[in-house]
């Protein structure tokens, strides 16, 4: 095995990022650059697009803003590209980068990985009918199916490199599998070195959200600085699995603990059964540790062998959505929002009712700056602006056109202080719901072409993997009540960090300080934070399903809250339909600490 280590840029974590990150990063001496583009609400979008022209479907601003500007640069430095942005039609993608190429006079190797794609076989599919993998829900009716995508992994696009690939695109993998394949090429890394494996997925995860591990979306927002001009993340990974990460000498943003931390524990569920279709991954002993400035050492994972399934997510229809946001300012804005909202329905439920459409099947008001969505936790003085966010749900696209209507038309009979701020009025938009099941790896087969050599790649197998054979380390021990206590923030205590699984959503809390550990353990019950958020779970807080895992090797804590994004992603009209911001209500939860630990506190 090489000894020498690789260093990889995280150059994108979304469809539609900003661009700054590859020339950034090009001028950081990288090994390679990974682009991570897709999600399920991209997909569905990107098949969209495809059903309407047969060459598009994939992320054209890879080409325009990445390849286009900078591929005589990426051959220059021999910086290899590994990019998702294929999404449903990498082969079109794959074209276009070689278009690219010729028109610069290039000599680089594209190869295109296709097979997630299952779109063409819906109707088997259909016929098979298999059950929601979280929910148990039916299959849906297969004429509203937009996409349907199995869950590749890394090993296509390590053979793609080992056939000499400058460029890899693929349609959906893992996010974390454009990072893992360039560790298994460069260090020839088996599929039976499990431990590896894990490590160099969590490098990937680390990597996936670009400047999420260097500041952005970070508890100590401050400490960032001038994220106009934010590093992106480079992890230096060594042949071990350890690895550190870092960002370009001279860019905003700042690499620490925390940050590193908060993004570990980003969008997972049970950190010792992180499914990935090349591994199962064990963060919980994971050990972060500040090796310098803006420099973070990670150490290796724990693995367990791959599973015997593709995960494989479908989007398909489910009526229309639409909604809009209004201001009110001056004495009573929260009353006056709440009335404008409350007679907007009843205008539009009239007219509704005139057209036999039905009631909406969903509705939501949200007076942000109220604090209305907070409960117990309301704020104690009248707030002198709020903004009001109303939206509803419909079978019909009609339906929402007549809310939508509604919404502008009642401008002049308002309470007084509305303003807004908008162009053209709001438009229905679909509801694309999510459903994911198992894809025995069996039935999928990669084809990976390497500037027209076509090569057939079939996944190892894999087995079943039985989560209660999952050795738990054993909790922090309850603290002793102290003699002298006093209740501080959670913000004061721990770094925090939530995003969505689908309709259920994850926050990671890390303590700043493992002598606070404990406390948090004892303060931060399933009862408590389902409290917390009742608001906003399917059915209130005594409906809460909450799972609570623990991380002692970075002293942290994951909670999983099911049934609290109003359906997750473009299925929900929730202002926060990903969660992104529940972390930051979970840090005003309030923790007893001795009085003399509290002394210490910055």
């Amino acid at each position: 095995m090489p000894d020498r280590s690789i260093r990889i840029g995280g150059a994108s974590g979304y469809w539609g990022e900003s661009a700054m990150a590859t020339p950034q990063l090009l001028n950081a001496d990288v090994d390679y650059l990974v682009y991570d583009y897709l999600a399920e609400i991209t997909m569905s979008i990107m098949a969209r697009a495809h059903a309407r022209d047969p060459a598009a479907g994939f992320a054209g601003d890879f080409i325009s803003a990445i390849l286009k500007p900078h591929a005589k640069a990426i051959a220059a430095k021999s910086v290899k590209i590994i990019a998702n942005a294929g999404g449903v039609n990498p082969a079109s993608c794959g074209e276009a980068a070689r278009a690219v190429i010729r028109e610069q006079g290039l000599d680089l190797k594209v190869a295109v990985i296709t097979g997630d794609n299952l779109l063409g076989e819906r109707d088997e599919i259909a016929a098979a009918a298999p059950k929601e993998m979280f929910t148990g829900a039916a299959f849906p009716d297969k004429d509203r199916i937009a996409s349907i995508n199995a869950y590749l992994g890394a090993f296509p696009i390590a053979k793609a490199l080992s056939e000499g690939a400058d460029i890899v695109i693929t349609g959906r993998c893992v996010d974390s599998a454009v990072t893992l394949g360039a560790c298994i090429h460069e260090f020839g890394w088996s599929a039976s070195d499990h431990d590896l494996l894990a490590s160099g997925s969590l490098a990937g995860h680390l990597l996936e959200c670009g400047p999420q591990a260097t500041g952005g979306n970070y508890t100590d927002w401050e400490e960032a600085g001038d994220i106009s001009n934010i590093g992106y993340p480079i992890g230096t990974v060594s042949p071990d699995g350890s690895f550190t990460v870092g960002k370009p000498e001279g860019t905003g943003g700042c690499v620490t603990v925390g940050t590193v931390s908060e993004q570990m524990l980003y969008e997972i569920g049970d950190p010792q059964a992180y499914m990935l279709p090349d591994v199962v991954c064990d963060f919980s002993q994971v050990e972060i540790v500040q090796a310098g400035l803006d420099e973070v050492h990670v150490s290796p994972a724990k693995g367990y062998p791959a599973p015997d399934h593709y995960k494989t997510c479908l989007t398909y229809g489910e009526g229309y959505r639409g909604g809009t946001y209004v201001s009110f300012y001056g004495i009573d804005a929260a009353r006056k929002a709440q009335k404008f909202c409350d007679n907007v329905f009843v205008r539009a439920n009239k007219i509704l009712r005139g057209h036999n459409l039905g009631d909406y099947s969903e509705t939501s008001v949200e007076l942000i700056g109220a604090e209305s969505q907070f409960g117990d936790y309301a704020a104690f003085h009248e707030p002198r602006e709020v903004v009001a966010k109303i939206a509803a749900k419909h079978s019909e696209a009609a339906a929402i056109g007549i809310l939508l209507r509604e919404l502008t038309g009642l401008g002049l009979a308002t309470p007084p202080g509305l303003g807004s701020f908008s162009g053209a009025r709001a438009k229905p938009s679909p509801v694309v719901r999510l459903f994911s099941y198992l894809t025995p790896k069996d039935s999928v087969t990669v084809t990976i072409d390497v500037d027209g050599k076509e090569i057939t790649f079939q996944d190892e197998q894999g087995q079943g993997f039985n989560p209660a054979a999952i050795n738990r380390p054993a909790p922090p021990q309850n603290p002793r009540e102290p003699e002298s206590a006093v209740t501080v923030p959670l913000v004061r205590l721990a770094w925090a960090r939530s995003g969505d699984k689908g309709d259920k959503a994850n926050i990671g809390v890390i303590a700043r300080d493992p002598a606070y550990l404990p406390y948090i353990w004892a303060a931060l019950t399933p009862e408590s934070v389902a409290k917390r958020f009742g608001h906003f779970i399917e059915g209130g807080a005594d409906a809460a399903q909450i799972d609570k895992y623990y991380l002692p090797g970075s002293h942290a804590i994951n909670f999983l809250i099911d049934a609290v994004l109003g359906g997750g992603g473009v299925a929900s009209i929730r202002n926060d339909a990903q969660g992104k911001g529940y972390g930051q209500i979970l840090l005003a939860h309030p923790v007893r600490i001795p009085a003399e630990l509290a002394e210490k506190l910055d």
